[in-house]
């Protein structure tokens, strides 16, 4: 079944090219300009994926995207300008899917649809089991169990239990973490990651393997002895 994206932009020249990468890559799109274009959209078709400029000129593009995360679980991702980190790193941590900056790569665009598309649905992405005392991370199924107990997390808390569970024991700097698992570093100071840490610690209650601080540098995940 070919998937509904519903892209919200106000600059015309940049939602036509992103329909039109969309559509040759085909997936359906709908398009809104503002905020109240996007509310009624995404309430009538139930999309997917939201592409979402941060930028509009009607709504603040972090409370749009709060918004429809309380109406549905549905995966976001951010379109961002070239100087806007700071509202890159404030979209990432307020839970955000994925982003792309502007100018962007159509190649790119598509490639990074897709992976959000495989990420929330569970597709296979390859790899074995990982599991560290009674935690089991699937990355085929995107499942996560602690014990019998399944656990549901977003994409990216998924991911960055992945890669604890990959280097066991390892401290993992901010920055690597930054680069491995949203792809790209940031020279300024993001609370990103531990935002991200302590959501996975509450989701991960009665876990034997506990996710440590290791101060000034970045984290590890401890198996059971």
């Amino acid at each position: 079944m070919t998937a509904r994206i519903v892209v919200v932009e106000d600059d015309p020249s940049v939602a036509e090219l992103v329909t039109l990468y969309l559509r040759n890559a085909d997936f359906i799109v709908e398009h809104a300009a503002t905020g109240a274009e996007a509310r009624a959209k995404i309430d009538e078709t139930k999309p997917a994926l939201v592409i979402l400029d941060l930028g509009l000129p009607d709504a603040n593009g972090l409370d749009l995207f709060r918004e429809i995360r309380q109406r549905a679980d549905t995966p976001v991702l951010a379109l961002t300008a070239r100087a806007e980190d700071v509202q890159k790193i404030e979209a990432l941590e307020a839970g955000m899917d994925d982003y792309l900056t502007k100018p962007f790569n159509p190649k790119e665009l598509v490639a990074r649809v897709r992976a959000v598309l495989r990420r929330a649905a569970g597709m296979p992405g390859g790899g074995r089991t990982l599991r560290i005392g009674n935690v089991r991370v699937d990355p085929a199924r995107h499942e996560v169990h602690v014990g019998d107990r399944p656990v549901s997390l977003r994409a990216k808390e998924f991911e960055l239990l992945e890669a604890f569970c990959r280097q066991p024991g390892i401290v993992l700097t901010r920055d690597r973490l930054l680069e491995d698992v949203w792809g790209f570093a940031y020279p300024g100071e993001t609370r990103t990651v531990d935002v991200h840490v302590k959501q996975l610690r509450d989701k991960l209650a009665g876990a034997d393997a506990r996710i440590e601080t290791v101060w000034g540098v970045g984290y590890k995940l401890v198996a059971p002895t």
